[in-house]
């Protein structure tokens, strides 16, 4: 048998010692026992600061699944409902347009739904350079950019008039595509509870959770466990990255919560999160989510017409559902993870995996600009379940 702890060591400093990240660092849990933990390199390189345990990263897409999980807290408190049309909460996406290559804007056949953002059957997109409402989307995130760094306070409802005026790439439900519908979710979660989307997170989650360092920005005493973010250059080398692609801002002045790719957070802080849904919504003895609630949300939920879009490389052999991917076919994963394993990553390379048939979660955390689902996750991840146990 092969030595998983000198396996999963090998695999991360690989990633540092070949110049594909500047730094790394990873977490399992199995049956609430920590069964691997290490970090390699820097947090911020130029200022010798190494990778911790208590290393604050941006999380990106990560925070998808912490928007899902508060959408499911009010659902089911029947404050919302999954066939609500958006626009209940949000007028302005009242009488939304889908864009046609032909005819231009033509009318939507029926509303967005609650359901459509939970899956990304929405249409509304993210900024794309491919699409006619993609570039308008870039130019409405670019406007809201230019302004908050011109001084002026850009908040999640403001961001919420400017996606509902872009029209739908298609008609609801039609497909998955990845955009902004996580975004809307917070805005929506927002009006439905009368509280900023920070308060009802840090009230019905980062607080009961225990997750001391999840928000939306970094407090100036913790400044100096916050990772620096890293992209590549053309010839291969990691230089600082700065830039706000999708609106995302960490300081403490934070007027949009992005609930698509706003969060912050440490390993331990999301193990907790991830801890309470492989535990099928319990947390230290404490219901945070029924378990009916998430064993709704770690289905796959896409039709076969619907995942017909669902061809990223990281998610073939997965379903999607509740901003999850969702393992439903190993062979075409090339995954040994159990089926109906579940998870997502976010925009700079860090990763999740939960497991509630093993008690499992594994969590990868770097900070590499545009990574994707990297194979030093992918080996990661099957090293991880050869090495399980009964």
């Amino acid at each position: 048998m092969f030595e998983y702890r000198e396996t999963m060591d090998r695999i991360l400093q690989q990633e540092v010692a070949e110049g594909r990240v500047k730094g790394v660092s990873a977490l399992v849990l199995h049956k609430g026992k920590e069964l691997y933990y290490n970090q390699f390199g820097y947090a911020d390189a130029e200022k010798g600061v190494p990778m911790q345990r208590d290393t604050i990263i941006r999380l990106y897409s990560m925070s998808k699944p912490v928007t899902a999980a508060a959408t499911m807290i009010l659902v089911e408190r029947g404050e919302l409902d999954l066939w609500d049309p958006v626009s209940k909460y949000l007028p302005c996406f009242k009488g939304q347009k889908v864009w046609d290559d032909e005819k231009g804007e033509v009318e939507a056949e029926r509303e967005v739904t609650i359901f459509d953002l939970l899956n990304m059957t929405s249409g509304i997109t993210y900024p794309d350079a491919e699409t006619e409402p993609g570039r308008r989307m870039q130019t409405v995130v670019e406007t809201f950019v230019a302004r908050r760094n011109a001084g002026e306070r850009v908040d999640t409802q403001e961001y919420m008039r400017g996606i509902a005026s872009v029209p739908l790439v298609f008609q609801p439900g039609d497909r998955w595509m990845y955009g902004f519908s996580a975004d809307v979710l917070g805005g929506v979660i927002e009006a439905a509870s009368g509280k900023p989307y920070g308060v009802f997170l840090q009230e019905e989650l980062f607080g009961p959770l225990e997750m001391k360092d999840t928000g939306f920005y970094v407090p100036a005493e913790k400044l100096g466990r916050f990772a620096q973010a890293y992209e590549p250059t053309e010839d291969g080398q990691l230089v600082p990255h700065i830039g706000s692609h999708l609106g995302e801002y960490y300081k403490e002045d934070v007027a949009f919560e992005s609930g698509g790719a706003g969060l912050v957070s440490t390993l331990d802080d999301y193990s907790h999160f991830a801890s309470m849904l492989t535990h099928k919504g319990m947390y230290q003895g404490r219901q945070i989510l029924g378990r009916k609630t998430v064993e709704f949300m770690t289905q796959n939920r896409l039709t076969e017409h619907q995942r017909r879009t669902l061809i990223w490389d990281s998610v073939l052999g997965y379903g999607y559902g509740c901003l999850m991917r969702v393992l439903i076919n190993q062979g075409a994963a090339g995954s040994n993870a159990t089926l109906g394993e579940f998870g997502w990553d976010g925009w700079t390379g860090n990763y999740v995996t939960m497991d509630s048939t093993e008690d499992l979660v594994l969590l990868y955390f770097i900070q590499r600009c545009g990574a994707g689902t990297t194979p030093a996750v992918r080996k990661l991840r099957m090293a991880t379940y050869a090495a399980l146990e009964e």
